[in-house]
């Protein structure tokens, strides 16, 4: 029997605000002009995908030199300066002295699955508390050291691929340079960690297919909104209307925040399902 819950959150709205619009913003650039100018046209008139328009117009961006290359170095000061969510920062280690105190047998572990950049996630104070971490990723010109092609890109449905890692125990530096592994056929019994397991917490339309794959298969999917702004709640209250996620709360983690209240009992109910689980005499 498993012994572990996946607690899986996306990034952007979810725990910080949108790094990328903040990114630009230090920079310099006029992040409104960015996405309805440069990247809106792509979606609009060119069917592109919106992850890698937004992410090729940050190309074109640094090879302007308008605002100087965007280089990884860039991208990790940024992510260090990125300012979280109200109870972030002590979030994970809240849950974890929780699950110990009251389920000892069972194992917590944290995830990140974002179509942000990935230099800029890891460059946080957070990124520590994280088993894995998937995200948008650059390489870099060998001669300015600034962005020039998209080495992953992690949109939609590309998301619920890493749940599928999660859920198969493909984690971690061994899990690399192994593309395939996770088309690899696991018994059901070996699974490492069962989606009914799982707990997934995103804001927006990229974090749909992780909502109903979580959802469909009996794990909980929180969605949220970020209290800065109002506009998107009405964007997650949709999710709600068609049966997306199981609750929606401000993007608020301290001990007082609903959602906090919610995850814990969250985690406490898989928990107790599944110490009921493994006594259940099976042969």
């Amino acid at each position: 029997m498993s012994d572990v819950i996946a607690l899986v959150f996306d990034f952007d709205d979810t725990l910080a605000p949108d790094s990328t619009s903040g990114f630009l913003a230090d920079m310099g650039v006029d992040v409104e002009q960015f996405w309805t100018n440069e990247v809106g046209p792509l979606l609009a008139q060119q069917d592109w995908d919106p992850v890698p328009a937004y992410l090729y117009k940050m190309i074109e961006l640094s090879r302007s030199g308008s605002h100087g290359a965007i280089t990884r170095e860039r991208l990790q000061q940024w992510g260090s300066r990125l300012p979280l969510h109200s109870g972030v920062e002590t979030l994970f280690s809240r849950l974890r002295t929780t699950v110990q105190a009251q389920h000892p047998q069972i194992q917590i572990e944290f995830y990140l699955i974002t179509s942000g950049i990935g230099d800029v996630v890891r460059s946080t104070p957070v990124a520590s508390e994280f088993t894995d971490i998937w995200a948008s990723e650059f390489i870099y010109n060998s001669q300015t050291a600034g962005i020039e092609f998209p080495r992953r890109i992690v949109s939609f449905t590309d998301k619920t691929r890493y749940l599928f890692h999660i859920q198969k125990g493909i984690i971690g530096p061994a899990s690399r340079n192994k593309p395939f592994e996770v088309n690899r056929k696991i018994p059901e019994d070996k699974l490492r960690v069962p989606f009914e397991q799982m707990i997934f917490v995103g804001d927006g339309y990229t974090d749909i297919p992780c909502f109903s794959l979580i959802r469909r298969s009996g794990g909980v999917a929180f969605g949220v909104w970020d209290p800065k702004h109002r506009d998107k709640r009405s964007r997650a209250w949709g999710f709600i209307q068609e049966g997306r996620v199981s609750n929606l709360n401000q993007a608020r983690y301290d001990d007082e925040a609903e959602l906090y209240q919610w995850l814990e009992e969250a985690v406490d109910s898989i928990a107790s399902r599944m110490a009921i689980s493994s006594r259940i005499y099976r042969g």
